[in-house]
């Protein structure tokens, strides 16, 4: 017997885009804080040679590929292992649980960059249109 969730299965892939999408948007906001003091102008900006200007600039550059779904694939690869630096690096030290050390966003792009590796960017996508998704 179908259910109201067996028709959903037509438009995985539509759904996977959007999930794409809004990631790259919350991911970018990290690199434009760093890089552009953006949106919250108390937060001062990066220093370029800095670990946190080369974070800002993943961020940003990894962000925008990853919105426009232009390769996809590697992309994701690298942001998955970079946010895994990232809790490793920033958060851990300060508590083993996410919860108390403010990691789990880190975690959780981390999970999700790496479902993107395995999934592909989706139907609404450069990689998609060019025959690569």
């Amino acid at each position: 017997m179908l259910t109201v969730f067996d028709r959903w299965n037509t438009y995985q892939s539509e759904f996977r885009s959007i999930l794409r999408i809004m990631t790259g948007l919350l991911f970018l906001q990290h690199g434009t804080q760093k890089l552009f003091n953006f949106p919250d102008p108390t937060k001062g900006t990066a220093d370029l040679a800095s670990l946190a200007g080369v974070a800002g600039i993943i961020e940003f550059v990894g962000g925008i590929l990853f919105i426009i779904g232009l390769f996809t694939r590697p992309v994701a690869f690298l942001l998955c292992g970079f946010a895994a630096v990232a809790y490793w690096m920033v958060h851990s030290p300060q508590s083993f649980y996410p919860i108390m050390n403010g990691g789990e966003l880190a975690v959780l792009y981390c999970f999700v960059f790496l479902y993107f590796v395995a999934a592909g960017p989706g139907v609404w996508s450069i990689d998609a249109s060019r025959g690569r998704g």
